[in-house]
């Protein structure tokens, strides 16, 4: 059966082609998702929020982060809203890319702060190695020791901590038994369990090679042992690696107590619906672009439908493989500008002038498939955005 084609609306604009053409483009019919949760939810679901940069701040972008706290903070009670919890000061938020350990930590103290006066909505935040410069990095010892003062900060500002993979540890880890001395002395010490993020090096060239070894069968089988190991302090896993073989054969292999929460940005729909062996909860960047539809998508999986489901998030992966296609790195950007398009900030600035590593035509495809997976909340707003960003760009409406 050919699948019905969604009506045109009557809003169009000129979009760029990849044969250096200019196109009409028509928008098809809105959808329109619920502002919060209905019903409830049987997977715990992530957002990693993004932060919202002040454009008028007197500062030099590639050297120093400026952030508008208050929409920041804003946006996070709009995923709150939607039933999803908040990966807050991971790489989606540019930790590493723009944002440094004392704006980070400052970060996770507002966000902790206002998911308490939420009413303890689910916050957990990032603790790393980062304010240790890699150069800086001499021995397995200073890793720990570096983990221990972040976690120390998180802990202290009541923060629940997803334990981020170490760039001076990429460096100074040669072998499983480093990697084992450090998670263990560091998860002995935790309050209370934690998530590992697992982060692969298509989305951080300097985690290559990360639990020892290039060969990811046996970095999987290192991490696997760690982990297990370490069951009663570990909440689940993020695995960051664009493979759904790779997780899903590992989520076969964790300890029953120990969740799997996908990172996987191309595959995560299938991966969350599971089969018959288990399914995979959701810590995911793209969560923040798509929030609403998620967030109802997921409600439809709760109520055990799963066509529901599969209508509303199966679309939005042609928009998420775009935003993160290589250099995924770079999938930040995509982020901000639907954050942008629907209207929860007022321009399309980030921290560190990110906003300029994706092309005209990687935004205007960006356009075209979020609108195709009704995912513009306020098409009219979305389209005269949409034509003053490609104003800038030498393309007259």
């Amino acid at each position: 059966m050919n699948k019905p084609v969604l009506p045109m609306s009557s809003l169009s604009l000129k979009l760029p082609t990849a044969d250096r053409k200019i196109e009409d483009y028509r928008l098809a019919a809105s959808r329109t998702f619920p502002a919060k949760l209905e019903g409830t939810l049987n997977r715990v679901a992530f957002s990693a929020a993004h932060v919202v940069a002040d454009p008028l701040a007197d500062n030099d972008p590639w050297l120093t982060s400026a952030i508008d706290w208050d929409r920041t903070i804003a946006f996070r009670e709009h995923v709150w809203d939607l039933g999803l919890g908040v990966a807050e000061a991971m790489d989606t938020a540019q930790r590493g890319m723009g944002l440094d350990w004392p704006t980070s930590l400052e970060l996770i103290q507002r966000s902790v702060k206002a998911a308490k006066a939420k009413g303890n909505a689910l916050v957990f935040s990032g603790a790393g190695t980062d304010h240790l410069a890699v150069e800086d990095a001499k021995s397995i010892d200073d890793v720990i020791r570096a983990y221990e003062e972040q976690i120390a900060a998180v802990e202290k500002a009541g923060g629940r901590i997803i334990l981020m993979a170490s760039r001076a540890l990429a460096k100074l880890g040669r072998s499983a038994d480093d990697y084992a001395k450090v998670y263990n002395r560091v998860l002995s010490q935790v309050r209370e369990p934690v998530i590992i993020h697992w982060l692969g090096d298509m989305f951080d060239p300097a985690l290559s090679g990360y639990w020892g070894t290039a060969d990811l069968d046996t970095a999987m089988d290192t991490a696997v042992a760690i982990i297990n190991a370490n069951a009663a302090k570990v909440d689940g896993v993020k695995v960051s690696l664009l493979d759904k073989q790779r997780e899903i054969d590992m989520r076969r292999r964790l300890d029953p107590k120990v969740k799997m929460y996908t990172g996987d940005d191309f595959n995560y729909a299938e991966l969350i619906a599971g089969d018959e062996q288990g399914f995979s909860h959701a810590l995911l960047g793209i969560f923040d672009a798509i929030a609403p539809a998620a967030s109802y998508a997921l409600s439809r999986l709760a109520a055990g439908d799963q066509a529901g489901f599969h209508d509303v998030l199966g679309p939005t992966v042609p928009l998420s493989r775009h935003i993160f296609k290589a250099p995924t790195r770079f999938y930040k950007t995509g982020i901000v500008f639907m954050a942008y398009l629907n209207g929860h900030q007022d321009h399309f600035t980030m921290v560190g002038g990110q906003e300029s590593t994706r092309s005209t035509l990687h935004l205007a495809e960006l356009f075209r498939l979020a609108d195709k997976a009704g995912l513009l909340s306020n098409p009219e707003l979305a389209t005269r955005r949409m034509k003053t960003v490609l104003a800038t760009r030498g393309i007259e409406p």
